[in-house]
């Protein structure tokens, strides 16, 4: 794999219309300020928040628990309220499960979306490991009996969180995704009639389910469930829904990107084991060079296309962007460079791998992006990001223009302060240096 020698920035990989990517919440950075400026109070007043709206989920009117639900939510995106996780976790937990097994489609995708914060601020550990090991169960049986596409989409993003922040084993990744796959194939009887799957849903199921393999090896899957996601992924680089379209073909890059293609061609050995002989290794790397060729002219055509297709055109231009990425990386091998503005930092990516994480998180986290790249230490190790941070009296933050004139102007309070230890100091280095050079002239007297 190779770098393009000329970056370009590709933009179509990040939504443009969020300008959280570049900018800090002021009245988030008030309120951290106010917390780190010697007093508990507002953190406390936060958690108590926090208790009346966890109080509130065991109330038997719905619009109450959805009220509950939306002040959770923004808890947990302005602030990662850990001593509030730390005491009332399993709580928090299980009321949210409660809500997708008995609530209203708009009370399941607030559920899934607390469920699915929660899981990001826990982190690894523990915690992480009830958060998977009890909501599988519930968000597949909400799944299978799901017809509205919002609960349906909020289900697949929450399982996709819970299973990427916990999931410790091959086989549990390998789990969710075959929920997620099922949705798209499945298992009819022979009185059932196949319905049609919406748009919103088939694209949330590919960018879920390529959210989940950039945590694979490739060479664990299947060689038979590659050819499969494949051949379907081709398919839907026809359809008229753009965003499909765009999801399938960052999937499609993804799996290339696995190595796949090198996979088939150097080992006769499948990653299930078994051993491809003769024409049956031959047919199954040809199989994979075809579709490939296919895919080639598929993504070509999209990468200068003229419009038409799809519902709008406003997305044209970021699926042009795509796909001119796309193909330049399965003809040449070139690796689409990215930089995200993210507050005063800027985070570099490489690989599609990084591409699909960083936007799948953003698209989920929403307004709360920043704080939790800023702040989230689990984000920090995926993406291997570290922010550049002020310190204000010991405590790591990022200071917006009024805090600057308070703490860094020469004439504040501050910095007056700061003068004056500093000049303390001198004071009493010099008087420990006369000292020492007295000891030393006496020394030398003496001799």
């Amino acid at each position: 794999m190779g770098r393009r020698k000329s970056q370009r920035k590709n933009v179509a990989m990040l939504d443009s219309d969020d300008d959280n990517s570049s900018v800090g919440s002021s009245s988030t950075a008030r309120s951290d300020l106010i917390s780190v400026s010697g007093t508990d109070d507002v953190q406390v007043d936060k958690d108590s928040l926090l208790e009346q709206a966890l109080d509130a989920l065991y109330e038997k009117r719905g619009s109450t628990r959805e009220k509950a639900l939306a002040a959770i939510i923004e808890a947990f995106n302005t602030n990662l309220p850990h001593q509030f996780v730390e005491k009332k976790f399993a709580t928090l937990l299980h009321q949210c499960l409660n809500s997708i097994k008995k609530g209203s489609s708009k009370e399941i995708a607030l559920a899934c979306h607390a469920i699915g914060l929660l899981a990001l601020t826990v982190g690894s550990g523990d915690n992480a490991r009830e958060i998977l090991d009890e909501s599988v169960a519930p968000i597949s049986h909400a799944l299978k009996s799901s017809s509205d596409s919002l609960k349906t989409v909020s289900l697949l993003e929450c399982l996709a969180v819970v299973t990427f922040v916990s999931a410790t084993e091959t086989e549990e990744t390998e789990r969710s995704m075959q929920i997620m796959w099922q949705l798209l194939h499945p298992k009819l009887g022979s009185n059932v009639v196949a319905v049609k799957t919406p748009a919103a849903v088939v694209t949330a199921v590919v960018s879920t389910w390529a959210f989940l393999l950039t945590t694979m090896d490739g060479c664990s899957i299947n060689s038979k469930d590659w050819q499969e996601s494949i051949s379907y992924f081709s398919t839907l680089l026809d359809k008229d829904d753009r965003s499909v379209r765009i999801s399938a073909g960052e999937a499609l890059a993804l799996i290339f990107e696995t190595g796949i293609e090198k996979l088939a061609a150097e080992n006769k050995t499948t990653p299930d084991g078994s051993v491809l002989e003769g024409n049956k290794y031959r047919e199954g790397y040809t199989h994979i060079l075809g579709l490939k060729s296919k895919i080639l002219n598929q993504v070509r055509s999209l990468s200068a296309e003229a419009g038409g297709k799809g519902s709008t055109k406003k997305d044209l231009n970021s699926q042009r962007n795509l796909f001119k990425d796309v193909l330049e990386f399965l003809e040449d091998g070139y690796i689409p460079d990215s930089s995200m503005k993210i507050g005063g930092d800027s985070l570099q990516m490489s690989t599609w791998s990084e591409l699909i994480q960083l936007n799948f998180l953003k698209h989920f986290l929403g307004g709360g992006f920043v704080k939790h790249m800023q702040d989230n230490e689990l984000l920090h190790d995926v993406f291997g990001f570290t922010p550049k941070r002020k310190h204000i009296l010991g405590v790591e933050h990022q200071m917006t223009s009024v805090e600057k004139r308070m703490f860094q102007s020469p004439n504040s309070v501050h910095n007056k302060a700061r003068t004056q230890l500093l000049n303390k100091q001198r004071m009493l280095s010099k008087d420990r240096n006369v000292g020492h050079f007295a000891v030393g002239m006496g020394d030398e007297d003496s001799r």
